[in-house]
């Protein structure tokens, strides 16, 4: 038999029924839980933290069921929550990247990653404060980079296969993916129609994507090929990368990690980058620099 010191395992504390009501009443309205949502406040553990237990709170909902763990004090005065975050192995910090266009110097500190709908007025906004302002003032400091995260069809019918159309455009060339996504998020009534069709929006996107494509001189047979497969791999792979990140909606920029939603105004995402830059050892354009329209309000 083993012989050793060792720490005395404590055991669970019995659980007091007025005391579980009060917490879960202060849960239920702290975290506006609907009623069909149901607690289970477990029995206490000891907890790394001097004065607290840990107090596991079970929250299910039909077959799902989740444990969340908080602190309570030992008095039992208090609850409290903690989260812990791993520094290294956030996803905001490892955002697949690899073989996306690329528009801005590629060997940039700062990288501006978008996941774009391209069906999206507010993605549109943003692409116009993207291109060619934002990129136009920062020069060589920075690159920008999109990531397909299309909505759902019954809220945006085309987006889907723009981004399907897009990709195989990128597959070929990065200036024609450019664009593409250019005209797009330029011409979306164009696509829409006049009766929101969804088969005319989706030939209309090819013949766009075939006119890019002969502009740039790409492999015309390759491209058709790839258009009327519709391969949705790759726009799902970054839809399930963007579900990590917790991206709601869009657009969604993330600056060297740094998290951007909605259409901001350009100062606030200036801001954004230039925080980027001298965390990286790199001083910003000169405020100066700001578009006339920005500056006068």
């Amino acid at each position: 038999m083993a012989v050793g010191c060792k720490a005395q395992t404590a055991l669970p504390t019995a659980p007091d029924v007025a005391q579980n009501r009060r917490i879960e009443v202060l849960l239920r309205s702290r975290f506006d839980v609907p009623p069909e949502i149901s607690l289970a406040i477990g029995a206490r553990r000891p907890s790394q933290f001097t004065g607290y237990d840990t107090l596991p709170v079970t929250v299910t909902h039909g077959a799902n069921s989740q444990v969340m763990d908080f602190l309570i004090s030992t008095d039992g005065k208090t609850l409290a929550r903690l989260e812990t975050y791993k520094l290294d192995s956030d996803p905001v910090f490892t955002i697949d990247v690899a073989g996306r266009p690329i528009r801005g110097n590629p060997a940039a500190r700062v990288t501006v990653v978008s996941f774009d709908d391209l069906e999206c007025p507010y993605c549109a906004r943003m692409h116009q404060t993207l291109f060619p302002t934002t990129i136009e003032h920062y020069g060589d400091k920075v690159r920008v980079i999109y990531k397909d995260f299309p909505l759902p069809p019954d809220m945006h019918p085309w987006a889907m296969h723009a981004a399907v159309d897009a990709n195989c455009l990128a597959s070929q060339s990065s200036a024609v993916y450019w664009s593409y996504v250019d005209y797009l998020h330029s011409h979306g009534d164009e696509i829409n129609g006049s009766n929101r069709d969804n088969a005319r929006s989706f030939a209309t996107l090819d013949r766009i994507a075939r006119q890019e494509a002969t502009l740039g001189k790409l492999d015309a047979a390759r491209l058709d090929a790839c258009l009327v497969k519709q391969d949705e791999s790759l726009v799902r792979a970054s839809m399930k990368e963007a579900d990590a990140l917790n991206v709601e909606g869009t657009p969604a920029l993330f600056v060297n990690g740094e998290r951007i939603s909605g259409a901001m105004p350009t100062s606030e995402i200036w801001s954004v980058i230039d925080r980027a830059l001298r965390a990286e050892g790199v001083t910003p354009p000169a405020a100066s620099d700001q578009p006339a329209a920005e500056a006068s309000k």
